[in-house]
């Protein structure tokens, strides 16, 4: 599971739920085809990174016995593609829900300057 923290437009804190891959040192997700009331480019999500173009990706691995807790983190800014089938042959190598309905985008980039990681 991974979790995206943003600022909204309030600069009030927004985790969420996103999945991801990693693209050599980059990041990526994408806006995908689930149902949305708005077209993608005036999603909060798009609007607020365009504001501050600047997140934290949280990937957590969780099981009911404690000592195999562990999560890492990856902060830095975030560049908001259009077009990148870079990133979608990323996505789609490791869900197979993107090679059935491949993600129109846009697609964000998070070129992490800080790791964190913990545990158990």
């Amino acid at each position: 599971m991974a979790r995206l923290g943003i600022a909204d437009g309030e600069g009030n804190p927004r985790v969420l739920p996103v999945t991801y891959a990693v693209h050599g040192n980059t990041i990526v997700t994408a806006i995908d085809h689930k149902r949305k009331s708005v077209p993608a480019e005036r999603l909060a999500r798009v609007r607020w990174l365009k504001a501050r173009p600047r997140a934290a990706l949280t990937v957590d691995h969780y099981e009911d016995d404690w000592s195999h807790l562990r999560w890492v983190q990856a902060i830095g800014p975030v560049s908001i593609i259009a077009d990148a089938p870079e990133a979608l042959g990323a996505l789609a190598e490791r869900y197979a829900q993107y090679r059935e309905q491949p993600p129109a985008g846009p697609f964000l980039f998070l070129e992490p300057d800080r790791l964190l990681w913990w545990r158990a």
